[in-house]
């Protein structure tokens, strides 16, 4: 018997650890766990467990139409995993174990536990790469170390990619008669674990799904996505951030989508495409980062040196920012957009973490949590990476002195208001010229349903630069 062991990779196609198990003959069963204080610990969105769980079931009724039972274990943390793998195994017969790695370090301390368990009842574990293009440690620098900067790093990418190219797995065949499945919402212990199941209508599951969703994407946006992609009022954003968090589409399959659409793979800006395809090469840095650099899975920077900065833990300014009272429209707007939603256009996701950190000065690590507590697409390596890109502690980090400045954000990127005015109701019938600064219209009309900027944007930069250069000192 061989086991898949499906992660965060809840997908039929392109997926490794599935391909090769059900390679040459004999029966595959497949085993997803349920591990609910280890996803509290690690601040999992309650809407992110739902869209995982919601993928869940229908990878089960999947798998069930192909002949390959669907096991559900429920472990409360790691550390249960490898004793309750190995009841498993010892049960079902298993002699082969086919996972995609994990690239968190928590997961692969468990990933390691797992194998030295499961070796001594004689079951090898072999372990793929499912969550990248190319794996990580494939693409360093001339001595053989990981990039710190992005744009390196994305030419040796398109190089190596160009050289090796990459394979899309087919969904295995059907191995046997269909199974029943019974649906996780028919199961108590599950509703126990987690509570309600339901899933977000919003965020429909599926792999048809993400596949709709990126053919429209790639008829409809990418050639403009350059142009649009920074306005939250447009839809000119892919919107597969949960699709890729959850494993429901690969990146391989994106790039794969991409250059049939354009007949060519794109290597520069100059060639249609090529700012989506380097978003996902950046999503690819920042894996890459997480696994060659493990204290990034342990809230420390990237920057060594940075951990010595001054930052602020004021509980009353955090308060404010997450419940979008900051007084600053867009950034207000952003995180009830976020809050209500459980997503957030990239553009915002770097103003309010820039707002954050360089105008409260409050510690990135506190921005991380809340956003990874709210996000549907929440995934270590991305959120962690653009948190300390915003706060000056990361790879590739803006120089500390690059401040943005939340109003004139909201002016280029939202110049009508729309996105705000969607968002902050108490300014929905104010006059496009104020929408960004509202303050002196409403004190005209006698109003005091929106409150006053919590700090002074010029002031607070001057502060946010000048704690980055005592480090100099």
């Amino acid at each position: 018997m061989k086991l898949v062991w499906f992660r965060n990779d809840l997908r039929l196609a392109d997926n490794p650890a599935l391909r090769y198990a059900c390679a040459g003959d004999g029966p595959v069963a497949a085993l997803f766990i349920i591990s609910p204080t280890q996803w509290r610990q690690h601040k999992m969105a309650p809407i992110r467990q739902r869209f995982m769980l919601a993928q869940v079931d229908e990878l089960g009724r999947e798998l069930a139409a192909l002949g390959i039972p669907l096991h559900l274990l429920r472990v409360e943390t790691f550390a249960e995993a490898p004793a309750a793998l190995s009841d498993l195994c010892r049960e079902l017969g298993v002699t082969q174990l086919y996972a995609n790695q994990a690239i968190e370090i928590d997961e692969q301390r468990r990933d390691h536990a797992v194998t030295a368990a499961l070796a001594e009842q004689a079951v090898s574990c072999h372990w793929l790469n499912g969550c990248c293009v190319l794996p990580p440690g494939r693409v360093l620098t001339g001595s053989g170390e990981m990039f710190k900067v992005f744009t390196p790093f994305s030419r040796a990418w398109l190089k190596a990619l160009d050289e090796e190219g990459f394979v899309i797995h087919r969904a295995p065949a059907p191995r046997g008669e269909p199974l029943p499945w019974h649906p996780l919402a028919e199961r108590a212990w599950v509703d126990e674990a987690l509570g309600e199941l339901t899933a977000d209508a919003r965020w429909p599951v599926g792999e048809a799904e993400a596949r709709r969703r990126l053919n429209d994407f790639l008829e409809q946006a990418v050639l403009d996505y350059g142009e649009t992609r920074d306005f939250p009022a447009i839809a000119g954003t892919s919107v597969l951030s949960p699709y890729l968090a959850a494993g429901i589409i690969s990146p391989r399959q994106c790039v794969a989508a991409l250059q049939q659409r354009l007949g060519y793979r794109p290597q520069s800006n100059a060639q249609p495409g090529f700012v989506w395809l380097n978003e996902l090469v950046w999503r690819e840095f920042y894996r890459h980062l997480l696994v060659l650099i493990p204290t990034l899975s342990m809230n420390r920077p990237f920057k060594p040196e940075t951990a010595a900065l001054s930052w602020s833990w004021d509980p009353d300014a955090f308060a404010a920012w997450c419940e979008g009272r900051t007084g600053y429209p867009i950034v207000d707007a952003a995180m009830r957009c976020l809050n209500a939603t459980g997503w957030m256009h990239n553009r915002l996701r770097m103003i309010v973490a820039s707002f954050l950190t360089k105008d409260l000065h409050i510690h990135w690590r506190l921005g991380e949590d809340y956003f990874m507590s709210r996000l549907i697409d929440g995934d270590l390596a991305a959120n962690n990476g653009g948190w300390q890109w915003a706060a000056g502690t990361g790879a590739d980090a803006a120089p500390y002195f690059r401040v943005f400045n939340p109003t004139t954000q909201g002016q280029r990127f939202d110049p009508q208001g729309e996105f705000i005015r969607t968002w902050v109701t108490e300014l929905a019938d104010i006059p496009a010229a104020y929408v960004h600064q509202p303050h002196d219209w409403l004190r005209l009309k006698g109003r005091r349903d929106y409150p006053a900027p919590m700090v002074d944007h010029a002031v607070a930069r001057v502060r946010a630069i000048e704690m980055f250069r005592s480090l100099e000192k």
